[in-house]
C-alpha cells in the first residue's frame, strides 16, 4: 500500500506504536517515515447543521453574512467575539430549544414518551459496543434515580431536570450488547413508573437509530457521552456531529474527543477517566488484587441484583446479573474474564465529571457561551478537510473545480 492511515491522532500513534509496531519500524529503518500518517474523521456540515439544524445554520449565515461557511468552516470562528454577548445567546439558545422541541415531538410520535424540553438533554448514540461503554452509562443514571430517589420532596426540587437518550445497533449475536440494551428499557420503565423520580430523570431507548432519526436527535444534545475506555476509540465522528450542533461533551481521553478539546478549548468538553498510557498500571494492581469498587457504584450493582431493574424477567435478571459478576472479578479487570473496559476504575470521576455538567448548565450563560465556542471551532473537523488532506498526502490528487454554469461549453 502506499500509505497506512490512523482516524486520529490518538488513534494513528496505537497504529503505529502497538497495531503495526513491527511494520512501523521496518519502514522507518528503510527510511520511509512517513508510510503512516493521521488523517482525522471529518463530518459534513450540509448534512449535519444545514439539513439536520436549519433553525442554527439560518444564525450562523445572518451573523457571518452569508453561507459561504458551509463550505469553509474556518469562517464559523467569526461567532467567537459574540460569543458572550446577550443577545445571542438568546438566539442561539431559541435555536436549541426549537430542536428540543422538534425532537421531543418525534419521540412522542415513534416511542410514545414525553420530554420536557426544559430539562437537560443528554445524548448517547452510536454502535453498542462494550467498549464504547453504554453500560457505564447505565451505572450512571442508575445511581443518579437513587439519589433522587432517596432525597426529600424538597431535596428533589435542587436536582437538575435530565433526559437520557441512548440509542444505536448491536450486531446479531452480540449477546452482551443486546443485554445492555435490555437494561436501557428496563431502567426507562423503572424511572417512567415512578412518581418520586420521572418529574426529574426521564430515560429511553430509541430503536431503529437511522440517519433520519439522528437528524432529529443531534441539533437538541446539551451534553453528549462519549465515554470509550481510553485507547479503544479510533475517532469516532458523533462526537463531531454533536458539537456542529453546539452540544458540549462529556468524554474520555480517546478517540477524536482530544482534538475537538484541543480546537474548542478544554472549558468545553468534560473530561474524566484514566488516560491510554495509564491502562497498563491499572490492569497490573488489579492483577494484585487492587481494583476498589466505589461504594455509589457498589449501591448500583446491588440495586440491580436484588431485580429493581429486572421487571420481573428472570432471564433478563440472570443476564444482568451475570454482567456485574463479570465486572466483579477484579483480579481480571482489563481482559474478558472481569472488568475489560475499566468501568469500575473510571465511576468516580465520571460522576465527578457528570456533576460538573449539572454546575455549568446551572448558569446559562456560561453554557451558552460555552456552546457557541465549542461549534465554532469545528473547522477540522469537516470532511472538506478530511477529504482535502486524503487527496494531497495519499491519493495524490489535485483539485478540479466544476465550471461555472456560465463558462460551460454548450
Amino acid at each position: 500500500s502506499n500509505k497506512v492511515n490512523g482516524v486520529a491522532a490518538l488513534h494513528t500513534e496505537i497504529v503505529k506504536k502497538e497495531t503495526f509496531a513491527d511494520f512501523y519500524q521496518y519502514f522507518c529503518d528503510k527510511g520511509e517515515k512517513d508510510k503512516f500518517v493521521n488523517m482525522t474523521n471529518g463530518v459534513t456540515p450540509r448534512r449535519w447543521i444545514h439539513c439536520a439544524n436549519r433553525p442554527l445554520s439560518d444564525l450562523f449565515s445572518k451573523h457571518l453574512g452569508s453561507q459561504k461557511w458551509l463550505t469553509n468552516m474556518e469562517l464559523l470562528k467569526g461567532m467567537l467575539k459574540k460569543k458572550n454577548d446577550p443577545a445571542v445567546q438568546k438566539e442561539w439558545m431559541a435555536a436549541k430549544r426549537m430542536a428540543k422541541q422538534h425532537l421531543a415531538a418525534w419521540v412522542k410520535e415513534h416511542m410514545g414518551l414525553d420530554l420536557d424540553v426544559d430539562a437537560l438533554f443528554d445524548m448517547q448514540f452510536k454502535r453498542i459496543h462494550e467498549y464504547k461503554r453504554q453500560l457505564l452509562n447505565c451505572f450512571y443514571i442508575i445511581h443518579r434515580y437513587l439519589m433522587i430517589k432517596q432525597a426529600s420532596p424538597a431535596e428533589r426540587a435542587k436536582f437538575q431536570k435530565r433526559v437520557c437518550l441512548i440509542g444505536g445497533k448491536a450486531a446479531p449475536a452480540y449477546h452482551r450488547a443486546k443485554t445492555i440494551i435490555k437494561l436501557v428499557g428496563n431502567i426507562s420503565e423503572v424511572v417512567r413508573n415512578d412518581p418520586d423520580v420521572s418529574p426529574y430523570l426521564t430515560v429511553g431507548f430509541v430503536p431503529n437509530y437511522s440517519v433520519t432519526a439522528a437528524q432529529a436527535i443531534v441539533p437538541a444534545s446539551d451534553i453528549s457521552e462519549h465515554i470509550s475506555t481510553a485507547g479503544t476509540e479510533a475517532s469516532g465522528t458523533s462526537n463531531m456531529k454533536f458539537v456542529m450542533n453546539g452540544g458540549l461533551i462529556i468524554g474520555t481521553m480517546d478517540g477524536a474527543n482530544i482534538e475537538i478539546r484541543e480546537a474548542g478549548g478544554e472549558e468545553t468538553m468534560f473530561v474524566f477517566g484514566c488516560l491510554e498510557t495509564e491502562v497498563p498500571a491499572i490492569k497490573e494492581r488489579a492483577a494484585q488484587g487492587h481494583y476498589p469498587i466505589d461504594p455509589r457504584l457498589q449501591r448500583v450493582f446491588d440495586a440491580v441484583k436484588s431485580g429493581r431493574f429486572s421487571g420481573g424477567d428472570d432471564v433478563a435478571h440472570e443476564k444482568f446479573c451475570g454482567l456485574i459478576d463479570t465486572l466483579c472479578n477484579i483480579t481480571a479487570a482489563g481482559t474478558w474474564d472481569g472488568d475489560r473496559y475499566l468501568l469500575i476504575n473510571d465511576f468516580p470521576s465520571y460522576v465527578e465529571a457528570q456533576e460538573r455538567v449539572d454546575q455549568t448548565y446551572a448558569d446559562k450563560a456560561k453554557w451558552a457561551s460555552l456552546s457557541i465556542q465549542a461549534a465554532s471551532t469545528m473547522a477540522q473537523f469537516s470532511t472538506d478537510r478530511t477529504i482535502s488532506e486524503y487527496a494531497k498526502v495519499i491519493w495524490g490528487c489535485e483539485p478540479a473545480p466544476r465550471p461555472a454554469p456560465a463558462n460551460r461549453a454548450a
